[in-house]
């Protein structure tokens, strides 16, 4: 299936549904299995994210109001201000992001280590030239949002693993920013998140990381060799 970076998708399968929030993947099809969330706090919702989809706002009517649009990883500016801008609310970013503000064409709102004044912790992930990430951690049910350094999709994944280490860094995780919480969940930016055993599953990912790299390697230069 293909489609522009910026077509607003016409369908989506949902993921991830607990009490307090659902994710959904704008477009199944995509290799890149872009996933989005909503996070309920007091009757509101807060969309992490998100890619854009017909039905979307429906979806998430369930929860609350939007309160706000959160960019978790500079790369993930997505359909972050087009959303925004629909519910008339500001698309919030970390303090410690640079470079991402111009690119996004709505109200910014900046946090620092707590996501406005809901409880949800903002955990630092990585802050380099090249990829600044933070993750969400709500103490109140232990739902702790990834948006890259871990996924659930194929090209993350090598032998059983649920949840792995993103490739680029397999040889050197951020361990102590994700060993900080004992998640009851962990819902991640590509695929659908692990809802079950989370805290176990995390600490597999992590602790196998460096180990299995070589092995997740070999698999991505063999499905791009030409047949």
């Amino acid at each position: 299936m293909s489609f522009r970076a910026d077509e607003r998708a016409t369908d989506f399968r949902e993921i991830d549904r607990f009490d307090g929030g659902v994710g959904w993947i704008a477009h199944p099809d995509e290799r890149m299995q872009r996933a989005s969330h909503a996070i309920a706090v007091d009757g509101e919702v807060w969309l992490v994210d998100p890619v854009d989809a017909e039905g979307i706002d429906e979806l998430v009517a369930e929860f609350g109001d939007v309160a706000g649009v959160v960019v978790g990883l500079d790369r993930h500016k997505r359909d972050a201000a087009a959303i925004a801008n629909r519910h008339n609310v500001p698309v919030y970013l970390p303090d410690f992001f640079e470079g991402v503000t111009d690119e996004i064409d709505a109200a910014v709102a900046r946090f620092d280590d707590e996501l406005s004044d809901t409880g949800i912790r903002a955990i630092p992930v990585l802050d380099s030239r090249f990829w600044q990430e933070v993750a969400l951690y709500n103490p109140a049910d232990g739902t702790f949002v990834v948006p890259e350094s871990v996924g659930a999709v194929d090209y993350f994944l090598t032998g059983d693993e649920q949840l792995g280490v993103h490739p680029m860094l397999r040889l050197n995780p951020p361990r102590r920013a994700l060993r900080g919480v004992a998640p009851e969940r962990v819902l991640v930016g590509h695929g659908a998140g692990v809802m079950d055993d989370a805290a176990r599953v995390l600490e597999a990912a992590l602790s196998r990381s460096r180990k299995r790299a070589p092995r997740l390697y070999a698999k991505t230069a063999w499905e791009m060799l030409p047949i």
